[in-house]
């Protein structure tokens, strides 16, 4: 625990080369006291590294020390391999502790390259937040626990409740591996032969077995994805046509996304779009807009649009009943 403290105050002080006992305390989570000693003990070690005294004092580093950072270790290298995670997501993976290792070496060797009129940093403009607007779902197990499980590439056991199923049912699947998509987790695994995506907030326990995982031959992880997103995409066969104010369009495309298949000129204030989905129920879905929608074609989908207002209109026409407190 001490040498792995030592280094992260190696890396602070290259990166800064001047830090406060208080700040240095603070980053590293023990007393000024501790940090002191620490700073004696590299010094005896050699270590350029002093304690600097006065008001604009503080624990320095010698320019000419320089720490090689050029190595990053096999977890950390594991965790800079999946990028594509924010820090929510790193969270749930527990690589939380070896990315921000790995980031501490990074900011280190890029604080010890020459000073130059370079552009910014790309990670001081881009921010990669993967977590769905306005949702927050949880998962029933540890994500981090089911990737460890994955490792071994053994069948898993699962207690599973399909999206129509009130109750889990348990079954055998051979997985391939997990998929953070808009902020939800998949389970990407052959289910008796045919691949599936079981989203993790329904998945409640897994059982690893003894036997090997059957895999498709030649296929991997990515292969399988992009199979199951393309076959996702692809089911939605019924097109309703909607149209809607131009101005609510922006709103439109982001809860729609894919679904919109083709947006007309707007004429007189109003646009005409054309949506897809998998059957007519899911017009559900445009009862978000409320008022601002109407529902042009085809008729099974103004039928279920109106039939689904009016259920709302009578249940909200009394007052609600709430059930007595115990």
């Amino acid at each position: 625990m001490k040498a792995s403290r030592l280094l992260h105050l190696l890396l602070l002080l290259q990166t800064r080369q001047r830090l406060t006992t208080t700040e240095l305390a603070a980053r590293l989570e023990v007393s000024r006291r501790t940090v002191l000693r620490d700073v004696e003990a590299l010094s005896a070690a050699g270590v350029p590294v002093y304690a600097e005294r006065g008001r604009n004092g503080g624990i320095v580093l010698l320019p000419s020390a320089r720490l090689s950072t050029s190595h990053l270790e096999p977890p950390e290298l594991e965790a800079l391999s999946v990028t594509g995670l924010d820090s929510a997501l790193r969270e749930r993976m527990g690589l939380t502790a070896v990315w921000e290792s790995a980031e501490r070496k990074i900011a280190a060797r890029q604080a010890a390259a020459p000073e130059s009129p370079s552009p910014l940093r790309l990670a001081d403009l881009v921010l990669v937040d993967s977590t769905a607007w306005f949702a927050a779902p949880e998962t029933a197990v540890e994500v981090s626990d089911l990737a460890s499980a994955l490792r071994h590439r053994r069948r898993l056991r699962v207690l599973y409740r399909r999206s129509a199923e009130s109750r889990a049912s348990a079954r055998v699947v051979d997985p391939y591996g997990i998929v953070a998509k808009s902020g939800r987790w998949y389970l990407v695994a052959d289910d008796q032969g045919d691949s599936r995506l079981l989203a993790l907030e329904r998945l409640s326990a897994f059982e690893q077995l003894g036997a090997p995982a059957v895999l498709q031959p030649g296929e991997t992880l990515r292969t399988r994805w992009a199979v199951l997103k393309r076959r996702t995409e692809e089911q939605d066969r019924v097109s309703v046509t909607i149209r809607l104010p131009e101005k609510g369009l922006d709103l439109a495309r982001r809860i729609l996304g894919t679904r919109i298949h083709h947006v007309s000129d707007a004429e007189e204030g109003s646009c005409v779009v054309v949506v897809r989905y998998p059957d007519i129920e899911s017009v559900r879905q445009l009862l978000q807009f409320g008022d601002h929608i109407e529902v042009l074609a085809p008729e099974t989908a103004r039928a279920r649009i109106s039939q689904l207002a009016r259920d709302l209109a009578d249940r909200h026409s009394t007052a609600a009943t709430c059930p007595a407190a115990s």
